[in-house]
């Protein structure tokens, strides 16, 4: 006799809440440079200065971005870190 396999939740279609990944979103703020946030970008998270260049103008344009994304741990990491360089950044689970 084998163990159980968990599965996702058959009866609702849906996996877990505790299995979506979490996502780290940079707001727009009437503070920092365009050129600051790309700087900031590329040295927490080590994006190229296209990718980086790309976040900012939709943190710019659209008043934020979705930078990074994953365990809730490495979500409230990146925000604290984040924080750490002035940047308005916050949290929330994937839907």
């Amino acid at each position: 006799m084998t163990a159980p396999v968990a599965t996702p939740d058959q009866s609702t279609g849906t996996e877990s809440a505790l299995d979506r990944p979490w996502k780290v979103l940079v707001w727009d703020d009437p503070v920092n440079l365009m050129s600051y946030v790309t700087f900031v970008f590329r040295k927490l998270f080590g994006f190229s200065e296209e990718k980086a260049h790309r976040l900012m103008m939709e943190v710019h344009v659209e008043g934020r971005a979705v930078v990074s994304s994953g365990a809730r741990e490495r979500a409230e990491m990146d925000v604290f870190r984040l924080h750490e360089h002035g940047l308005w950044a916050t949290m929330e689970q994937d839907s």
